[in-house]
């Protein structure tokens, strides 16, 4: 069986053929376009497996999608945002694929417990921080998809006292407050003269009280949305990554504190809340396994 794996993300889609192994290997990289998204994505699978016979493919798209019809309507990429039949254009290049589609954040927890940081750890709450707020979740070692294959999507918990408008049209979503564009903003908001995560987070560990602050910020609110989430599923770890998880200490810091003030039930000891082990291509690792 020859097997292939995508990823689409609203900046870059990633796509590889899958090893004996069950991992991707040598993932290729591409910049997801402003316009021509889908022509993009079908050069690079032909790019993946130039006439090879692909039995299965697995993909992890941007929520959120629909298991049901194959389609995807992911806020981040706006020429797909009221829907795109993704599995019938897949279908069109590799006619004689079964595909198998999840939301990226349901795979970033897959390919976690399945290669990662939750190796053996049958439940597990997945987030993904970094332009948005993703995420997913694997109970008894499958993915919870839910009825139409968003559940686990915790960057639309709504968290106390934000009132800012999120792009799923919504108001006060925890995507509107950690995610590191929202972060960067309200920094701005307050003086702080630099433009990405990147740069927030290393004035923060540099000592800038400003961006000091909205980490802080952004860390209790991930804190109070991760210690409802725990409480719903009953999940023993959570695995944080993404680019925005990287900050280090000033947002790691505030989301466990603000756990340990919220997560009080005693079915919640020894709730572990660990970094994503396997980087930028977690999410490449879930749609890979989706192939098994």
């Amino acid at each position: 069986m020859t097997a292939l794996a995508l990823d689409i993300g609203g900046t870059k889609m990633t796509a590889a053929l899958v090893g004996e192994d069950g991992r991707p290997q040598n993932p290729v990289t591409v910049p997801t376009p402003e316009s021509g998204v889908w022509p993009a994505c079908a050069s690079l699978l032909r790019k993946i497996a130039p006439g090879q016979h692909i039995d299965r493919i697995g993909v992890a798209c941007s929520g959120p999608v629909n298991l049901e019809s194959g389609s995807v309507a992911p806020i981040n990429i706006d020429e797909w945002k009221n829907g795109f039949g993704l599995s019938e254009h897949i279908s069109a290049v590799l006619p004689e694929a079964d595909i198998r589609l999840a939301m990226d954040g349901s795979a970033a927890a897959l390919g976690e417990h399945r290669f990662g940081a939750a190796v053996g750890v049958p439940d597990v709450l997945s987030l993904v921080v970094s332009t948005g707020i993703g995420g997913g979740l694997v109970l008894g070692g499958k993915i919870v998809a839910g009825a139409s294959g968003n559940a686990g999507h915790i960057g639309h918990i709504v968290v106390p006292g934000s009132t800012t408008p999120c792009a799923c049209g919504g108001i006060g979503c925890v995507e509107t407050v950690s995610s590191g564009p929202s972060a960067v903003r309200w920094a701005r908001e307050l003086g702080w003269t630099g433009s990405t995560g990147t740069e927030l987070a290393a004035d923060a560990t540099a000592g800038d009280p400003i961006a000091i602050t909205s980490l802080q910020r952004a860390g209790v609110a991930l804190g109070q949305a991760i210690a409802s989430a725990v409480a719903l599923t009953d999940v023993r770890m959570v695995v944080i990554g993404g680019g925005f998880a990287q900050a280090g200490p000033p947002l790691w810091n505030p989301i466990q504190e603000s756990i340990g003030l919220h997560a009080r039930l005693k079915f919640l000891d020894g709730l572990q809340v660990v970094p994503a082990a396997l980087g930028g291509l977690g999410t490449l690792a879930g749609a890979a396994a989706l192939t098994a």
